[in-house]
């Protein structure tokens, strides 16, 4: 399959923005999306389901929302706040309402869980807390004795317009008009209230109005420090990999000079190395179907990513939307099941295995169900929370469409291709009947945990920066804008996880051991464990999340990532390591 055919249908996933213009005294919606504690970005509620004007909420609709944004977590919900396009609002009530005991104690929960809102206007988002817990000596979670706790029953939205369009929107509290509910134990009429003031912003155009959202979360200094620290990374990494070529290229020249000129039969029993093996070298693996369907559930996964990043790079959709990326990225794996069946079903036919249809169900779904096994789990625990990080069931069956009319089929589609496309293959040397006895292994560095942790240390230390600021956008509140070293980073994790395994390999077939299809799997995904390693280190150590909820989602979600980085290195690892074995066999006379 070639890689532009995907890029050109991927390129039908832009997502086209409908400027909206405004007449004076039109009608501005203010759209509630959910509430939720600070520390925790997956746990996230409805808007009203904490009591904001409630007696109202009869006359509340649902806002339409895409793909993305409900796999992302949106509710969205129309509010009663009446806003008219340059009008402003000096002080307007939204209603008075008498908060019962029970909902006084529902807003002091949250406000002392740190839980701020969100909602937009003209599809622009902003955010603000719900109150504050007064007291030098407050500790989050837990109001000690003394500490005051106020509810905001006052905001002011600040809106920025450039002729007839919005380009800013802004939230804020009014700690003035605060509402002291430290007294939980009776009710109290609360005044909800507004204030609205418009500010003519010329400067700003339409087309640009979402990078204050970004410059807001990166500032200058942290993006020079970002890029000194992935050039950094970059140089050393390089720096490792050239000086591991260099030694590998002279041995490999040396290797050459001594098989070129020495006939099989003139080498004695005392002499070893990586031609003595080359017959039993391109031994059919075990566990050939699982074996096949692994490399192409990785190239699939490559595949997505590389077209992802091409797609972001160009433009092709908005990075900034809510749930755009997300979106994306489904319909792109979708789509790349024509590689991952291309890919299997070829390896498999040249290597001679049987049953072909059986390794095609196995490659469509040696990553869907995993990830399956974890969303069941994830959504259980969302749904028992009532909170809108669960899935509704009419998205689970638009999703579970997507993997059998397009993903599946299309898995097909590239494997019968695949298959017709491809001859058996000629290895370079025979195979022989008997295995050859494979050499115990006699100091520390050979063994296989050893060699894993190599090959998945060298790949990590090139990308654990980068990984940082991904997670610090996923499980934080940034929004992640710098693909461009993303991309970067990609293409040096790759590089890096060819070489490293190419070498590893060397090693290995220099000591007489023939058993490499598996080695180069595991070695080559070994940063996977590394990623699964570190996400232990920032739960702990770089955020404050916390709660069942959170944790599911945390590592339910980073666990799946791990393995999918897995697959698609182990599908690197081979496709470089198949090709080093085929030229160096190749090059040398055995027979």
């Amino acid at each position: 399959m070639k890689i532009w055919i995907l890029v050109l249908l991927s390129l039908s996933l832009c997502i086209v923005i409908n400027c909206k213009r405004y007449h004076a005294h039109e009608k501005v919606n203010v759209i509630a999306n959910t509430v939720g504690p600070y520390n925790n970005p997956t746990e996230t509620y409805e808007y009203y389901s904490l009591p904001f004007c409630s007696g109202s909420s009869r006359s509340r609709r649902r806002h339409k929302q895409d793909l993305g944004e409900t796999l992302s977590g949106s509710r969205k919900s129309s509010t009663q706040y009446e806003l008219t396009f340059l009008d402003p609002v000096p002080w307007r009530s939204l209603c008075d309402e008498y908060l019962t005991a029970s909902e006084i104690q529902e807003f002091k929960n949250a406000i002392e869980d740190d839980y701020f809102f969100e909602m937009f206007i003209d599809d622009l988002p902003m955010w603000g807390y719900i109150g504050e817990v007064v007291h030098e000596e407050f500790l989050l979670g837990k109001s000690i004795q003394g500490a005051r706790v106020y509810l905001y029953p006052h905001i002011l939205f600040t809106i920025g317009y450039n002729n007839d369009q919005i380009v800013t929107a802004n939230v804020t509290t009014d700690a003035k008009r605060r509402v002291d509910i430290t007294d939980s134990t009776t009710g109290q009429e609360v005044s909800f209230s507004f204030s609205v003031e418009w500010i003519h912003t010329p400067e700003i155009k339409y087309t640009d109005r979402m990078k204050r959202y970004v410059d807001s979360t990166f500032i200058p200094s942290t993006f020079e420090i970002h890029w000194l620290s992935i050039i950094n990374s970059f140089v050393l990494v390089m720096l490792l990999t050239a000086f591991l070529t260099v030694i590998l290229m002279r041995i490999l020249k040396k290797d050459f000079s001594r098989y070129m000129e020495v006939d099989e039969e003139e080498l004695t029993e005392e002499e070893t190395g990586w031609k003595m093996i080359h017959g039993d070298v391109f031994r059919t693996p075990k566990y050939l179907n699982l074996f096949c369907a692994l490399v192409g559930s990785g190239a699939q996964i490559f595949t997505t990513v590389i077209i992802l990043l091409i797609c972001v790079l160009i433009g092709a959709f908005k990075v900034t939307k809510r749930g755009a990326l997300l979106t994306s990225m489904i319909l792109i794996y979708a789509l790349s099941a024509l590689a991952g069946g291309l890919v299997a079903g070829r390896l498999f036919k040249q290597l001679k295995g049987a049953n072909w249809v059986w390794n095609v169900v196995l490659t469509a779904s040696l990553f869907p169900i995993p990830l399956s096994v974890v969303f069941i789990w994830v959504n259980t625990v969302a749904w028992n929370h009532n909170s809108t990080a669960a899935i509704p069931l009419t998205t689970i069956f638009l999703i579970l469409a997507i993997f059998l009319f397009v993903h599946f089929p299309l898995t097909i589609v590239g494997a019968i291709v695949g298959r017709n496309i491809t001859n058996e293959y000629k290895a370079p040397c025979r195979t022989n009947k008997v295995a050859r006895e494979i050499p115990s292994i006699n100091v520390w560095y050979r063994h296989p945990f050893a060699q894993l942790f190599m090959a998945g240390f060298l790949p990590f230390s090139a990308i654990y920066i980068e990984l940082h600021y991904i997670f610090a956008s996923i499980w934080g509140h940034k929004i992640y804008t710098l693909f461009g070293i993303l991309f970067l980073a990609f293409i040096l994790l790759t590089i890096v996880t060819s070489f490293i395994t190419i070498g590893l390999l060397y090693f290995q077939l220099a000591r007489e051991d023939h058993r490499w299809w598996w080695n180069v799997i595991l070695n080559g995904g070994a940063t996977g464990f590394f990623i699964f390693g570190y996400s232990f280190f920032y739960y702990y150590h770089r955020s404050h999340m916390n709660g069942i909820l959170q944790l599911s989602f945390y590592f339910g979600y980073t666990g799946i990532v791990s393995y999918a980085f897995f697959i698609m290195l182990g599908f690197i690892g081979f496709m470089s390591s198949f090709t080093f074995i085929d030229y160096i066999y190749g090059a040398v006379k055995t027979d």
